[in-house]
């Protein structure tokens, strides 16, 4: 009864927040007890006992449930952990129940000793001391010395009595908040999205925030480095050589971010720098099968990127089951706006089916009506399920299903807006369409992550921001010209950017579009050289690079053309082929690798699609840059063992085999990082395509809470078991 009448009075007061009091006979009196337990308290067991569980997440503790809906911020509900061990980050001491301290449990999830909590707060402090999120409620310690016997004791609430310690509601009203969240729910939305916030007004100067920089540095973003490698130094004047390859290397210039002691660049909202801006919008699957622990991670996975969105940049969310709505109009992430739009993410609930193709369209719509425009642009897409409304698998084949009907034309690659707004999408658990998700992406020009751990989302979507928010090079394009007559080019192996050949073959280009910090891209190009006994020298190719500069917003052209030549001797030793053009012929054969033996496994042919990966792995291993230890041979050769581990029967194929798989090749055929197995650990091998920048934020994800980034296993953490997924 008691519960019943404390709960009713904390939904009357609107408190979200916590406190722990060791469990204690009332008439133990040792020294090492410093809180007495009032005596109105004694027959609430949830909160107040030794058995209240803590509503923030640790390291330690176990899997979480879905927040309550009067919870404003996001504290992850626990089952009783084996140890509830924690520390406190003001005194660094642990915090453990029974050991004669109330604990205190902020709004933004952090626990922390109350009267630690409290001095701080005494001193002015009114944020987390670890996120840095303001806070609506503060804790305070009360004047002890009228107490009898001058002993303090606590009372679960801020309740008008003599209590030693207390929570106070700051002037900011929170029923305001609660109104202005629920309207966002019950608003009519417009006919047009065009009530997107201002951009921010100092765009023209450098752009605010994520990297910490020196401020007597300049703001100038470097030009592109260029390298070309020809598959050999020299061949014979009396001999022609068809499929010559040669190799074109791309690296983007690095960002002007501050570094910390280990060469870190540091990510704080807070700081400033100079880069582009962001337009964000998430697409967030909200269906009854994302109850949970799923909603749950999610809630503090959009957390962490809202507060490591600057001021500049701009986010909307939609939110999709069986229909879809937008929870707010881009809005800049300023204090104000990352406050709201985490109050907006923390009171989604799930229900309902699952709708891709209406929550895609809500979010192309809010990209094409927007009337400003950041120069960075890109919608996140998640989901757990499958579309049961747009499209419908013939037969349950995965290999010949239209999942272009899930995409709005405007923002196809090929859809004819020049919109280029890639869709990253998050396949969550093991239920999820991983073709779908890898369609779309492929065809809006973003990648494909597969989220199989319950725990690593939050990294997985670190890891595509920590791109996002560094995009230094747009619409980058390689120009390529025969420098000789009669030299003809035969094909441009560039994965999935778009290549183009003149019809006399004499010239060609590579779209190749954004490119993030210190990003690096290599195309083959193969031709043919022809015989020529008049030279000692022959030019191949001419290789340019244009792109646009996203800060000044100008066309930049490498100055000078890199020109490609080769010897022509008339007697030449033993060819050295380059170790640079052997390493990107093992990708390529790699990745080929990956997608016929994916063919064959839709088709049914597991044991064939097991044999072509071995056999590549074994001609890989046999190269002269495995041979040389070389590290990308060496994580494709782990790739592929891993693929064929999970092609070994059709259960295992289906249920993760399948969507680990096209994340490979989504990151192979993009040469960019994308999330999958392990990926995200610093231990994996397959860490292909990660920039500093990704892996600094992935890294900023892991330590979020105390402590160094665990060493995680992914393959060894629970996975989603499948389950019904709502129609």
């Amino acid at each position: 009864m008691m519960g019943s009448k404390w709960r009713k009075a904390k939904l009357a007061l609107g408190l979200n927040m916590c406190l722990y009091v060791p469990h204690q006979k009332l008439e133990d009196s040792s020294p090492s007890s410093s809180i007495k337990q009032h005596p109105d308290t004694a027959n609430v067991p949830s909160r107040f006992s030794s058995d209240a569980v803590p509503l923030s997440p640790s390291p330690n503790d176990c899997r979480p449930t879905t927040p309550t809906p009067s919870s404003s911020g996001l504290r992850l509900s626990k089952s009783v952990p084996k140890s509830s061990k924690k520390t406190c980050s003001i005194c660094l001491t642990s915090m453990e129940l029974g050991q004669g301290h109330a604990i205190f449990t902020a709004e933004c999830s952090h626990s922390f000793h109350f009267h630690c909590i409290a001095s701080n707060v005494k001193h002015g402090n009114q944020i987390c001391p670890v996120c840095r999120a303001k806070w609506k409620e503060i804790p305070f310690q009360r004047p002890a010395s009228h107490l009898p016997n001058g002993k303090s004791r606590i009372n679960p609430a801020d309740w008008p009595r003599d209590d030693a310690w207390a929570v106070r509601r700051l002037p900011s009203p929170r029923l305001d908040s609660i109104r202005h969240v629920s309207s966002l729910f019950q608003a009519s939305e417009p006919g047009t999205f065009d009530d997107d916030e201002v951009l921010d007004q100092q765009q023209e100067n450098p752009q605010q925030n994520v990297f910490e920089k020196d401020a007597s540095k300049n703001n100038s973003i470097g030009a592109i480095e260029v390298k070309t490698y020809p598959e050999v130094s020299a061949v014979p004047r009396a001999n022609s050589h068809y499929n010559f390859a040669i190799l074109i290397h791309l690296k983007a210039p690095h960002t002007s971010g501050g570094l910390n002691s280990r060469n870190q660049t540091i990510f704080s909202p807070s700081t400033q720098n100079s880069r582009a801006p962001v337009d964000l919008v998430t697409v967030l699957d909200v269906s009854g099968s994302m109850a949970g622990t799923k909603l749950a991670l999610l809630k503090r996975a959009m957390g962490f990127v809202i507060q490591h969105l600057g001021p500049s940049d701009r986010l909307s969310v939609i939110a999709f089951s069986s229909t879809a709505r937008r929870l707010f109009p881009l809005r800049r992430m300023t204090e104000t706006g990352r406050q709201e739009a985490l109050q907006a993410v923390n009171s989604l609930t799930s229900n309902g089916g699952t709708n891709i193709a209406e929550g895609l369209r809500k979010g192309a719509k809010l990209i094409v009506d927007r009337k400003w425009k950041n120069p960075v642009g890109s919608i996140i897409l998640l989901s757990d399920g499958q579309d049961t409304y747009t499209v419908s698998s013939p037969s349950g084949s995965h290999s010949r299903t239209d999942y272009k009907s899930l995409i709005p034309p405007s923002i196809q690659r090929n859809g004819g807006t020049g919109l280029r707004v890639p869709v990253h999408t998050f396949g969550f658990g093991a239920d999820h369409d991983a073709a779908s998700m890898h369609s779309i992406s492929e065809i809006s020009g973003g990648t494909f992550s597969f989220i199989e751990a319950e725990g690593v989302i939050q990294d997985a979507f670190a890891q595509c921001i920590g791109g996002l928010l560094s995009v230094v090079v747009q619409e980058a394009c390689v120009k390529l010209e025969c420098a000789h007559p009669n030299l003809l080019i035969n094909s441009i192996k560039a994965g999935s950017y778009r290549t183009s050949v003149t019809a006399d073959a004499k010239a060609g280009s590579v779209d190749v579009g954004d490119l993030y910090a210190e990003e690096e891209r290599d195309f083959l190009v193969t031709v043919n050289v022809p015989v020529d006994e008049s030279c000692d020298e022959m030019s191949l190719l001419k290789v340019r690079c244009i792109y646009r500069d996203p800060i000044s917003k100008e066309m930049v052209s490498l100055e000078e053309d890199n020109e490609v030549k080769i010897q022509r001797a008339t007697v030449i030793g033993q060819p050295i082929v380059s170790m640079e053009v052997d390493r990107q012929r093992n990708r390529l054969r790699a990745a080929e690798a990956m997608a016929e033996a994916r063919a064959a496994a839709e088709n049914g042919d597991l044991t064939g699609a097991v044999s072509l990966l071995e056999s590549c792995r074994r001609a890989l291993s046999e190269t002269i840059s495995a041979r040389s230890g070389d590290r990308l041979c060496v994580a494709l050769c782990a790739e592929l063992k891993e693929m064929q581990e999970r092609m070994a029967n059709r259960r295992v194929y289906e249920s993760s085999g399948r969507a680990y798989v096209l994340s490979g090749l989504s990151s192979h055929s993009w040469q960019r990082a994308t999330a999958r197995g392990d990926s995200t650990d610093s231990t994996s091998l397959v860490q292909a395509y990660q920039t500093p920048t990704m892996t600094d934020m992935v890294t900023r994800s892991q330590t979020m809470f105390f402590g160094n980034p665990p060493q995680r296993k992914l393959r060894q953490a629970q996975s989603f078991p499948a389950r019904p997924h709502p129609r």
